[in-house]
């Protein structure tokens, strides 16, 4: 097993890494790693509908598409993830317990009451402390999980923090459960890095074979590239969402609108727009206009950027007309 202790921050590389030591080395691989402030969702969840936009706009927080399936997750660099890439037969890859005990012995250590409980999960006290998900490539399996050790709690809180109710779709919604981190019940106080050291020193002595790895100048520059040309990419993190119906309602100064718009593939295929506003020229061509946009802020300002907003919304500014699609 090659052991891997990644000091890569950047969440859009660190992602791209999994997928390069999945599809890319034949050995089995164990990695240690940490990301900037980042939400990571589900292979199969509308981005949208898991983030709380305007926190993580205002906190310059990346969102980043992951292989595997699953609810969203927020990273700092308070959280610590592993990740296990191992081969195996078919109908004996998806294995929970089995990657996660490596994890719960290192606790046990520690003198700390950690459990698996549900389908996925690592809890201290009835508290999540750990995420798991999996995605099987061929015949290897890419195991991945969380592990809350010192996180921003409210950064995890605001950032996940999203009205359910504006989104209609068939995408894997993410069940919040109630956090806590490992730091807390520690008997005695460690930082991340002396963790991380456990869990890697663990690791080594657990698999016959197992030795630390470096990424290679190639493997950085494999990495760099599937980063660049998907991992960082709009239609991977946003456009890569189920089809979903957004519908929302804002009060404004110059009255109520309402929203209703249809996105396939992160593009708005159709919106209508009513309320009680006032008007100079119909809105028939700001709907037009919208059309085959992508669903993102930025693209829907610039798309409007020629038109005098208040031509077709009177006293509604241009950032709260574009604030109420999302």
């Amino acid at each position: 097993m090659l052991c891997i202790r990644n000091p890569n921050t950047d969440p859009y590389f660190n992602l791209a890494a999994e997928e390069h030591l999945l599809k890319n080395f034949s050995e089995d691989c164990f990695m240690l790693w940490r990301n900037d402030p980042s939400v990571i969702v589900g292979k199969h969840q509308n981005t949208l509908a898991e983030i709380n936009l305007d926190y993580i706009k205002e906190k310059d927080i990346k969102v980043v598409r992951r292989l595997s399936g699953g609810g969203a997750v927020f990273h700092d660099p308070g959280n610590l993830n592993f990740t296990f890439i191992m081969n195996g037969e078919d109908g004996n890859l998806v294995d929970f317990r089995k990657f996660t005990e490596p994890i719960l012995e290192v606790l046990r250590k520690l003198k700390m009451d950690a459990r698996f409980e549900g389908r996925n999960d690592l809890t201290i006290e009835g508290r999540k402390f750990s995420g798991n998900a999996e995605h099987i490539w061929r015949k290897r399996v890419l195991h991945h999980g969380t592990l809350l050790f010192s996180s921003e709690m409210s950064d995890l809180t605001q950032a996940l923090k999203v009205n359910p109710l504006k989104f209609k779709d068939k995408a894997v919604q993410s069940v919040r459960s109630r956090v806590t981190n490992i730091q807390e019940h520690l008997p005695q106080k460690i930082d991340i890095i002396h963790f991380s050291n456990l869990i890697m020193d663990h690791i080594l002595e657990r698999y016959t074979g197992a030795r630390q790895y470096t990424f290679s100048n190639t493997d950085i520059s494999e990495i760099k590239r599937l980063r660049d040309e998907k991992y960082s990419q709009w239609e991977w993190n946003f456009g890569y969402s189920p089809g979903y119906k957004f519908e929302k309602l804002i009060r404004t100064k110059g009255g109520n609108i309402e929203f209703h718009i249809n996105v396939e593939k992160g593009m708005i295929q159709d919106i209508k727009i009513y309320g009680d506003f006032f008007h100079r020229y119909d809105i028939d061509i700001i709907e037009k206009t919208l059309t085959g946009t992508r669903h993102d802020p930025d693209e829907i300002k610039n798309c409007l950027s020629g038109f005098n907003m208040d031509d077709y919304f009177k006293d509604v500014g241009m950032n709260e007309f574009v604030g109420g699609m999302f």
